[in-house]
């Protein structure tokens, strides 16, 4: 392979944060290689000329904008909110709740460094008693603190004593459901399974007693940190600002798509080098005819990335269009090689240019790869195919609007209705990916009622 070639196929992987960061190297290598043009810095006063007429269009009611307008705001401002942001972690959702506590430094200095020590459950990750060199006379005071915030039940040692906690902070708990809850704690297995004749044998409760702590503890979270952002735990990649590299905008009944060109400069070949080009002096000539040499391939490099990667985008828009008019409910089966005989590429171009490449829509910023999915086969007269990314967003849509614990098994089988054939154990699996608890971690919006 030419380093032509390899350069042209590394610039194709690129995604866009890393593109900056060659180009920034590239300028530094290549003398001959100059910025014409930078969009990804504005003046000042430029920023401020924008950001007021931002305001001012944003300031008017919406009943005061006519027709079209009215329509076009409303996109804009879903599409706006429809871009993903870094997502907030547990740590940070406790520490901003922690600085509006009007309490001394010396709890507060405790208490944030408590937080911090905290793993993405919200469970200690070293004993806290360890964490200071002098014993803390109001460490459990601190705890306490912490306990009382949002989420309930974080700044514990396990999923146990979480539990523990969250129930303390329930109101008007008999005081022999307390004691029938902590036996219930140690019996995890037949809580999940439901079993509460044998619960109630164990524990000396009557049945009724069993079942109402059984309902309780099933609307807790025994895993409180988990409805942050925990990449440490699912083995994911820190969290980090995603930028898109293309855009999808809509107008009405059309689509555009939009390169994110602001995120690195125009680039073009110096003209001093130009000029040196022409010199008598062989080496000189010889020098500069090189570095513009490599300029002009560089820039053509990634013109052809660009423009491949918009072909990619363009593609994906026509396959996946009830994606992007209706949401990714409606994400339909597509594979690389779909597109690769569409535009008549390779496969593997397909593949280099999806990949760490994000595409902004009105729905969210995905990754290109996300619109890639295998399918699903329904079943009936019309045999229709359902991706495995739909499946997941209508697993989501049923868990989301259940008004009683679902199992995986009562899901398949409404998953069966709409004529999705998926079997229980795949529909755990799905669960799973869509980071969504089984039946027994699942919270329900109302807690039920003392008997």
């Amino acid at each position: 392979m030419n380093p032509q070639l390899l350069q042209s196929i590394k610039l194709m992987e690129l995604p866009i944060m890393e593109l900056r960061e060659r180009i920034t190297q590239e300028l530094e290598q290549n003398p001959a290689l100059e910025v014409i043009e930078d969009n990804s810095t504005v003046p000042l006063d430029e920023e401020e000329t924008q950001n007021k007429e931002d305001d001012e269009y944003w300031e008017g009611p919406l009943e005061t904008f006519s027709g079209h307008n009215v329509q076009a705001s409303e996109e804009h401002r879903r599409f706006i909110e429809g871009t993903l942001t870094r997502p907030e972690t547990l740590q940070e959702h406790l520490l901003r709740q922690l600085q509006l506590e009007k309490i001394d430094e010396e709890l507060r200095t405790i208490a944030g460094t408590l937080i911090q020590n905290l793993d993405d459950d919200g469970f200690h990750k070293e004993k806290p008693q360890t964490l200071f060199a002098d014993p803390q006379p109001r460490l459990h005071e601190a705890m306490e603190l912490i306990r009382g915030f949002d989420p309930a039940g974080t700044c514990t040692s396990d999923y146990r004593e979480s539990l523990l906690v969250q129930l303390s902070q329930l109101q008007h708990i008999p005081l022999e459901i307390s004691i029938g809850i902590e036996k219930a704690l140690d019996n995890l297995e037949l809580v999940e399974r439901e079993k509460y004749s044998v619960l109630a044998k164990k524990t000396g409760l009557d049945e009724e007693d069993a079942r109402f702590i059984c309902d309780l503890i099933k609307n807790l979270s025994p895993f409180p940190g988990r409805a942050f952002e925990s990449a440490s735990a699912k083995g994911i990649s820190p969290v980090r600002y995603v930028v898109p590299d293309i855009r999808v905008v809509r107008e009405k009944d059309d689509f555009f798509i939009n390169l994110n060109d602001e995120a690195f400069p125009v680039l073009g070949t110096n003209s001093f080098f130009e000029k040196m080009s022409d010199s008598k002096d062989h080496d000189t000539k010889e020098f500069a005819r090189e570095k513009i040499r490599e300029a002009r391939l560089f820039i053509n490099h990634l013109s052809q990335r660009n423009k491949t990667l918009i072909r990619v985008a363009n593609a994906i828009l026509e396959f996946q269009r009830s994606f992007f008019i209706n949401g990714p409910k409606y994400l339909a089966p597509l594979t690389l090689s779909d597109i690769a005989r569409e535009l008549n590429i390779h496969e593997t171009t397909v593949s280099r240019t999806a990949n760490g490449k994000y595409l902004q829509t009105e729905w969210g910023i995905y990754e290109i790869r996300y619109f890639f999915t295998n399918s699903i086969s329904g079943y009936g007269s019309g045999r229709s195919q359902f991706s495995k990314e739909s499946v997941k967003e209508i697993i989501r849509e049923i868990i989301d609007g259940e008004n009683r614990l679902l199992s995986d098994l009562e899901i398949s089988a409404l998953l069966n209705q709409k004529g999705i054939a998926l079997a229980r154990r795949t529909v755990a699996k799905y669960r799973k990916e869509l980071d969504m608890g089984s039946s027994y971690t699942r919270k329900i919006r109302e807690l039920p009622t003392s008997p």
